[in-house]
């Protein structure tokens, strides 16, 4: 063998390790949430889970969110726009909003739309369960617990005198009748998801909210939510640890 030959392995030998060595390299980069922020602290359950991207370059996304053709109806694609005046909102909105909860703003609050058995799969941190049911009246949900959910849970007050009745009939009769019965000057920003762009609980939520006074500007909606979630590999917690469960 010449030695042209010899020189011209020994370059191509240096040259494939010095491929895979970057290809390693590669591999144990870590995985930012932007280029500036790694990760952000949030409250859940009571402790500090610290919500970052999954940190294995050969992570895939989990089964649960692998399908691409669920059956449409019902899983059809989400609008861009669920109602006017409703901002949709994606990933670093999201953080935002937490961000600014864990700074103290209790005018937030974060919702998982989804049905418990979903949820205990795994949520974002921060996020409280608040089933869709349970604001669907072609789903069981009657004015009454409606009413609940909006006074005990999202700073809504009803107005002296207002009881299901007339919240009824001022829904039906829409308009400026809705305002007569609640007061929703102290009522919370809701932000709200379910399991992604094919799923139409947080948006059917998000219309029977609109229908009963809920202020447009009040309500984001994460129209990504789980699916993209997962996708990007961002933490998840059990709905009532106190510690958060990371995607392997």
């Amino acid at each position: 063998m010449n030695v042209t030959r010899l020189m011209n392995i020994a370059v191509l030998a240096a040259g494939l390790s010095i491929s895979s060595a970057a290809f390693a390299a590669d591999e144990a980069k870590p995985v930012g949430i932007t280029a500036e922020k790694m990760s952000i602290t949030v409250k859940h359950g009571g402790a500090d889970v610290e919500i970052k991207r999954n940190q294995d370059n050969k992570a895939v996304v989990s089964e649960d969110f692998a399908k691409t053709s669920r059956p449409c109806p019902p899983f059809c694609i989400q609008p861009d726009k669920v109602a006017e005046g409703v901002d949709t909102i994606a990933e670093l909105g999201m953080l935002d909003y937490l961000e600014k909860m864990n700074g103290g703003d209790n005018s937030i609050l974060v919702i998982d739309s989804r049905t418990a058995d979903w949820v205990e799969k795994g949520t974002i941190p921060s996020a409280v369960n608040i089933s869709w049911e349970s604001l669907a009246p072609d789903r069981g949900a009657t004015t009454d617990g409606i009413i609940k959910v909006l006074t005990e849970e999202f700073g809504v007050k009803l107005a002296d005198g207002a009881d299901a009745m007339s919240v009824d009939e001022a829904v039906t009769t829409g308009g400026d009748a809705v305002s007569k019965v609640f007061d929703y000057s102290g009522a919370k920003t809701l932000v709200m998801f379910c399991n992604g762009m094919w799923c139409g609980q947080s948006p059917t939520n998000i219309k029977t909210l609109l229908k009963f006074g809920y202020p447009a500007d009040k309500i984001k909606w994460y129209r990504g939510g789980m699916q993209d979630w997962e996708i990007l590999g961002l933490t998840t917690a059990k709905p009532a640890a106190a510690k958060a469960e990371e995607k392997k």
